[in-house]
């Protein structure tokens, strides 16, 4: 295959295709090294991240093809990048972010600033002689996933399903040419404390409003209770920066991963006039239950986590998503919705799951509506992440 531009790279660093069982294990293992003397760095399950970058067990790549590479030094491994491009990105609308000529890349670490910048650089070529002409990352792998840098927040742990990183990669990231397209907030706050006057005299109009209904899920009833979630998401989604449907496989995917840590009292849906028009997702922090695991479930860390899920006290909750059908967004109506669905997962969660600490995120840096509700709960920025962008080819 003909290349647009050749990769010069350090005569001591060799950055190849990952072939075969070992490079996979090493791929997985050079994070638990890299990061290993970072105190807020949760091992993620090595069983999960082996399904995730495996085109047989990820429903993404029905949609989607990626190459990854590992970064050597004298024979050690001391860096790894996938490169990937999703077809549905490419059908979106280049306003929204993404559009023709758009790859990206992800699964990032490296030892150095030298090794960064050959694993980039190799990146960038293998989406050039794809085509693509412009990339963004890190995203990893979808953008379901976890998409951008972690660039504040670096003091704390993530919570389930949010990307933590070393704080250099910033810098090295950005000495590749690379610049902000999109700005990733996460906000926490106190959910012991009761919300401001002004939410709780919103959340008892709602109540008194007969066209209103706010329910639990049914977790005996999953496939169509997801249905009825997706639906909401892909019309209240639409049309924000780095939207790309979510498949068939996909939502089978997720629905695996997440019903372990579905419970009915921490998800809503909010029903007007008895039509599902708004939902609210909170998962308890799984990685409180798999931080002390080391990434795996042997010998005995599949009974700790079994025990953890059949009754989970967690600290903190993650709000990964909330949407309201597109008809009703920038509505009182729309609000009132949400004010009372955080409020009744609020309850819930402290009630029942021991919880302190409430994390809502990500939110676009320019969703308008979203920050209002965060910041009217008073809730704060805890956590930002970049998606950068840079013309290839």
């Amino acid at each position: 295959m003909h290349f647009p531009y050749e990769v010069a790279l350090p005569a001591n660093i060799v950055v190849r295709p990952v072939s075969g069982k070992r490079d996979t294990k090493a791929f997985i293992d050079l994070a638990f090294r890299l990061n290993a003397n970072d105190p807020h760095w949760v091992p993620p399950l090595k069983s999960e991240v082996a399904g995730t970058i495996d085109p047989k067990k990820n429903g993404w790549f029905s949609h989607a093809e990626g190459q990854l590479f590992l970064a050597e030094r004298d024979g050690k491994t001391v860096g790894r990048i996938s490169a990937h491009i999703d077809t549905l990105a490419l059908e979106m609308p280049a306003e929204q972010g993404f559009g023709p000529g758009t790859g990206f890349w992800g699964m990032f670490e490296a030892e150095d600033e030298a090794t960064a910048q050959a694993l980039i650089a190799q990146a960038e070529q293998w989406l050039a002689g794809k085509g693509t002409t412009r990339a963004l990352g890190p995203v990893s792998l979808s953008i379901w996933e976890e998409p951008g840098l972690l660039v504040k927040g670096h003091d704390h742990a993530p919570t389930v399903m949010m990307g933590h990183h070393a704080p250099q990669y910033r810098g090295w990231i950005e000495g590749a040419g690379y610049a902000p397209t999109k700005k990733l907030l996460t906000y926490e706050l106190d959910i012991t404390r009761e919300f401001p006057p002004v939410v709780q005299r919103i959340v008892k109009s709602g109540e008194k409003n007969a066209r209103i209904n706010v329910r639990e899920v049914d977790k005996s009833n999953f496939d169509r209770e997801a249905e009825i979630i997706l639906a909401i998401l892909n019309d209240a989604w639409s049309d924000n920066w780095g939207f790309v449907p979510l498949t068939p496989p996909e939502i089978d995917d997720v629905g695996k991963k997440l019903k372990p840590i579905v419970f009915n009292d921490l998800i809503r849906i909010a029903e007007l006039d008895g039509e599902p028009v708004a939902f609210m997702i909170t998962l308890p922090n799984l990685n409180e239950a798999i931080a002390p695991l080391k990434g795996s479930l042997l010998p005995f860390g599949w009974a700790k986590l079994l025990l953890w899920l059949r009754k989970p006290k967690s600290r903190t909750m993650r709000v990964p998503l909330m949407g309201v059908v597109k008809r009703l967004q920038s509505s009182r109506m729309a609000s009132q919705l949400a004010f009372m669905m955080i409020e009744y997962i609020r309850r819930s969660a402290t009630a029942n799951y021991g919880a302190e600490r409430g994390e809502i995120g990500w939110i676009l840096d320019d969703n308008q509506g979203m920050i209002a509700i965060a910041d009217a709960i008073q809730s704060q920025v805890n956590r930002e992440y970049i998606v950068y962008q840079k013309p290839i080819g």
